[in-house]
């Protein structure tokens, strides 16, 4: 054989060879990471060729399954009053990746969790028969407050304070699911959400941080007595008003200048919301130990699930003095989700301790056997005393029946609330955000929940916005279908 053709020939072979390595490198090591890439069709075709399982609420499917015509895609996600459940759900998409609950479980309702796997599929190497989850929502209480909240955007969270369970959690706008899980359309469905100035994808009840406003008073509160700072919400603090802001030529008034907000006592401050008494007590604690209940109670948790990641409510650090002063009424640079700040009401109406909040009661198998349990799994934390929690609620119950919150006043059962009315915006230009946030126990069953809602946006002029004016008759509704039998 002369030279040229031993030449030719070992180049050729070394071609084979780089060939047949880079056949098996992407076959052995870069072929999982391309079965599952999201632009990878046959992911698609595959979870989409059987019906999907199902979420529950109340006994009831709300999602389902519909076969589709002239697609490889065989079955499209189905939703039952899609708008009312969203923020619970979320979507299952043909064209995006899932959301909430549907993104959280999609193993599970796709059947391919191991978990699901059976003998049978282990021989065949066929798909296992998807399972179900089944959520703490409870149908009347998530419609009540859906439909109070109407056309506001704003948001409604309620929780069983003996429980955690996750009752309602509605925001507002809504959407419809239905509209993004057919690849044909929901292009056209995504490119009008995201366009919507009103941000209806945005789930602002678990997802929307925004300034608690006077809501977070309770916090402060909670701080004072548990500190010792105060002995009793009925002592008279050391509160002029107006308050001068330390290190400040500026003053910290209240909104009603002629409430009795001079040395208030904590039931006397929560009653009016005064901004003077709870300025003035952060100071005095000072925003370590503020922070230190706060976070108690939550807020700073970067990894708070329900199972749903909950984005993290925020009270800052390295404040000077007048902005701590801010922080104790729930203003500088202080946030809350509804969810955290039904937290609050739920901790002090279980004798101060917080069960860990949940959206999701179980995840079964298609024939019902319990792969999770969330309400057995459920964790219990002191957040504080059960003294301190007493006063807190009579001194709610106080704001209710004689303050800021008497439009969340319901016959039949005790009641006690906090308004909030958040300024924000360059100069607090923008219209404030309303809140109240409650607990309520039915005299009758002896049933209890807690509620928060925030309306971020109504159609009410600016003076007009307020906790007890846009919000409390909100939370009136939701407690009510939460306590009936």
């Amino acid at each position: 054989m002369n030279r040229t053709i031993r030449r030719a020939s070992v180049f050729t072979l070394l071609l084979v060879f780089a060939l047949l390595v880079r056949a098996t490198w992407v076959q052995f090591y870069e072929g999982r990471a391309l079965a599952d890439d999201n632009d990878n069709r046959r992911n698609a075709i595959e979870t989409y060729a059987e019906p999907l399982g199902n979420i529950v609420v109340g006994g009831e499917h709300i999602t389902g399954s519909a076969r589709t015509k002239g697609s490889d895609l065989a079955y499209k996600r189905t939703y039952t009053n899609g708008p009312l459940y969203a923020a619970v759900t979320g979507y299952a998409s043909q064209a995006y990746a899932p959301t909430q609950l549907e993104g959280i479980y999609a193993d599970v309702l796709n059947g391919t969790d191991p978990r699901l796997r059976t003998v049978t599929d282990m021989v065949t190497n066929g798909r296992s028969a998807p399972g179900d989850v089944v959520t703490t929502v409870d149908p009347a209480v998530q419609k009540a407050a859906y439909e109070a909240l109407g056309d506001k955007k704003g948001a409604a969270v309620a929780i069983d304070p003996e429980t955690g369970r996750i009752l309602a959690a509605v925001s507002t706008p809504s959407y419809d699911p239905a509209s993004l899980t057919d690849a044909n359309t929901a292009g056209e469905a995504w490119t009008r959400l995201n366009e919507d100035p009103d941000k209806p994808l945005t789930n602002r009840a678990l997802r929307q941080p925004l300034p608690p406003g006077s809501t977070f008073k309770l916090v402060v509160a909670a701080a004072a007595l548990e500190d010792g700072l105060y002995s009793s919400v009925d002592e008279r603090t050391d509160s002029p008003d107006p308050y001068p802001l330390p290190d400040s030529s500026k003053d910290l008034t209240n909104e009603n200048p002629s409430a009795p907000c001079e040395n208030a006592s904590i039931r006397v401050a929560l009653q009016y919301s005064c901004n003077n008494v709870f300025g003035k007590m952060a100071v005095d604690l000072g925003q370590d130990k503020v922070r230190d209940m706060a976070e108690k109670f939550g807020f700073n948790d970067e990894k708070q699930d329900v199972p749903v990641r909950a984005y993290t409510s925020v009270y800052p650090s390295d404040m000077d003095r007048p902005q701590t002063a801010l922080s104790g009424i729930g203003q500088f640079d202080v946030t809350a989700t509804p969810l955290q700040i039904a937290m609050v009401s739920a901790a002090l109406a279980n004798d101060g301790e917080l069960v860990s909040p949940h959206m999701v009661s179980r995840v079964t198998d298609s024939g019902g056997d319990v792969l999770e349990d969330h309400d057995e799994d459920a964790s219990t934390r002191r957040i504080v005393s059960s003294s301190t929690a007493e006063q807190l609620r009579s001194a709610m119950q106080t704001v209710v029946n004689e303050g800021t919150g008497t439009n969340a006043q319901l016959s039949g059962a005790t009641v006690g609330g906090k308004t909030g009315t958040a300024q924000h915006g360059e100069n607090n230009s923008k219209t404030p955000y309303a809140w109240f946030t409650s607990y309520a126990e039915s005299d009758a069953n002896g049933k209890k929940v807690a509620v928060a809602v925030l309306v971020e946006q109504s159609d009410a002029a600016r003076s007009e916005v307020s906790g007890n004016g846009l919000a409390a008759p909100i939370a009136r509704e939701t407690m009510r279908a939460a306590l009936q039998d």
